[in-house]
C-alpha cells in the first residue's frame, strides 16, 4: 500500500473512529430552553447587572474577530507565499543549522512573529477587561504571565517541530504513520502532566484549611463516587475577580480546586453546586473523553496533513518541496491555524452538551434547582457575562451553555 492510500485509510479509520466515539460519549439529547424561557431567566436577573455584562462583550466583541482577523492573514500571507519559508531559510542561514535546527528555529520565528503581529488586539482587550474592572492584574504581571506563556509555547511548539520534521527526514515516504502515532501519545501525556506541570505556572495552589467546608466538598465527591486527592485553593485574585471552581486529573492526580474569589463571593452552598457541576465532570469521565478525542483527533490531522502534501501545488506557493523541506514550516503554521479555526465550532458545541449534563448532575446529586439559579446568577454577575448571547456567536464561540440556558433548564422558580 502507497504511502497516500495508506494515509487515506488511516484518515478514514480515525474519522469512523472520532464519530463513534464523540457519538457515545456526548449527549446530544439535551434540548435548549426555547426563547422565552430563556427571556423569562433573563428577566429573572438584576437588568443593570445583565446591561454591563452586554456592554462588556460589545466591547470585546471587534476585539475577536479583529483578533482572529490578524491571525489568518498572518498565516495565510506567511504560509502561502514564499515569505514565510524565505524567513525559514533565512533563520536558518544566520545560525548555520542545518535541516533540524533551521526547521525548528525558523518555525518558532514565524510563531513569535504571529504573536507580535496580535499583541496590540491582545492589548486592546486586557484594556477593556481592565475598565470593567474584571482583570485585575497590574501590567508587569500580566507581562509576566505572557513570558511564561511564549516559555511554554516555546517548548511545546519547539518539541513539535523538532518531532514533526525528525521523523519526516526519517521516513519521507510514510512519515504519517509513526508522526500519528507520535500524536496520539503527546496529547495523552500532555493531558496527564498538566495538572501538576503546567498549572502551577499560572496559579499557586494551597489546600483548603481544615473544617466543615472542605470536609462537606470531600463527603460530596465521596457521595458521588469520585475518589479525589485534596481540595485546593488558587489565588485566583490577583489576576482577576471571576469566579470558578474545576476537578483535574486522573487517580492519583485528581483534585478538586476552588478558585479564592468564589470561596470569597459565594455562600457555601452555591460553592456545594459549583463543586457538584465538577465532579459531574469527573463522573461521566469527560477529562478522559477529552484526551481520547484529542489523541484521535491529532492522528487524523497529521494524516489529512500527509494528504495535503500530495498537493505539489500548495507546497509550490510556499517554495518548499515536500514537508520534509524546512521551509514547508510556514505552511504548516497555516495549516494548523486553519485547521484551528475550523474545527472550532464543532469543539465547542461538543463542551456545551458536557457542561449542559454536568449542570444536570449538579442538579440530581444536590436537588438544589433554586440554590443553582441563584449560583448561575451570581456567577454571571461577578463574571460579567453575556446572559443570553447572539445564537451565532453562542454556536461558534461559547463553551458552556449561556446563564439562561442554565437557568431555564434547571427548572426552578425563576424569581430572584
Amino acid at each position: 500500500m502507497s504511502g497516500t492510500a495508506g494515509a487515506a485509510t488511516g484518515a478514514g479509520v480515525l474519522l469512523v473512529l472520532l464519530v463513534v466515539v464523540v457519538s457515545v460519549a456526548v449527549p446530544w439529547r439535551w434540548a435548549r430552553p426555547t426563547r422565552a424561557q430563556r427571556a423569562a431567566a433573563v428577566r429573572s436577573m438584576p437588568a443593570d447587572g445583565v446591561a454591563e455584562g452586554r456592554r462588556l462583550h460589545g466591547e470585546l466583541r471587534p476585539t475577536r474577530y479583529v483578533g482572529i482577523a490578524v491571525d489568518l492573514v498572518v498565516a495565510l500571507v506567511l504560509g502561502l507565499t514564499p515569505l514565510g519559508g524565505d524567513l525559514v531559510h533565512a533563520v536558518g542561514a544566520a545560525v548555520g543549522g542545518g535541516r533540524l535546527v533551521t526547521a525548528v528555529l525558523g518555525g518558532l520565528v514565524l510563531g513569535a512573529l504571529g504573536t507580535l503581529v496580535g499583541l496590540p488586539v491582545t492589548v486592546w482587550r486586557r484594556r477593556i477587561l481592565r475598565r470593567y474592572g474584571l482583570l485585575t492584574q497590574r501590567f508587569v504581571g500580566w507581562l509576566a504571565d505572557l513570558g511564561r506563556g511564549a516559555v511554554l509555547g516555546v517548548v511545546l511548539g519547539g518539541g513539535a517541530l523538532l518531532g514533526f520534521f525528525a521523523l519526516t527526514g526519517a521516513y519521507p515516504g510514510g512519515w504519517w504513520l509513526p508522526l500519528a502515532g507520535a500524536a496520539a501519545l503527546v496529547s495523552v501525556l500532555l493531558s496527564l502532566v498538566f495538572p501538576v506541570l503546567v498549572e502551577p505556572l499560572f496559579n499557586r495552589f494551597t489546600p483548603m484549611p481544615a473544617g466543615p467546608q472542605r470536609d462537606d466538598l470531600l463527603a460530596l465527591a465521596a457521595a458521588d463516587g469520585v475518589p479525589v486527592r485534596s481540595v485546593l485553593v488558587a489565588d485566583a485574585s490577583r489576576r482577576t475577580r471571576a469566579v470558578n471552581a474545576y476537578v483535574s486529573g486522573f487517580g492519583p492526580t485528581r483534585r478538586i480546586v476552588v478558585f479564592d474569589t468564589l470561596l470569597s463571593a459565594a455562600p457555601e452552598a452555591e460553592v456545594r453546586l459549583v463543586v457538584a457541576h465538577e465532579l459531574g465532570h469527573a463522573r461521566y469521565r469527560d477529562v478522559l473523553f477529552g484526551t481520547v478525542l484529542g489523541a484521535l483527533g491529532a492522528a487524523f490531522a497529521v494524516c489529512v496533513l500527509y494528504l495535503v502534501g500530495t498537493w505539489h501545488g500548495l507546497l509550490a506557493l510556499a517554495g518548499a518541496r515536500d514537508f520534509t523541506d524546512p521551509r514547508s514550516a510556514a505552511l504548516l503554521f497555516a495549516l494548523v491555524t486553519v485547521g484551528q479555526l475550523v474545527a472550532s465550532p464543532a469543539g465547542a458545541l461538543v463542551s456545551r452538551r458536557l457542561e449542559a449534563r454536568a449542570d444536570a448532575h449538579a442538579l440530581d446529586l444536590t436537588g438544589e434547582s433554586g440554590t443553582f439559579a441563584a449560583m448561575q446568577r451570581r456567577l454571571a454577575l461577578r463574571n460579567l457575562a453575556d446572559v443570553d448571547p447572539p445564537t451565532l456567536e453562542h454556536v461558534l464561540f461559547d463553551s458552556h451553555p449561556s446563564t439562561a440556558e442554565r437557568i431555564a433548564a434547571a427548572g426552578a422558580d425563576p424569581a430572584p
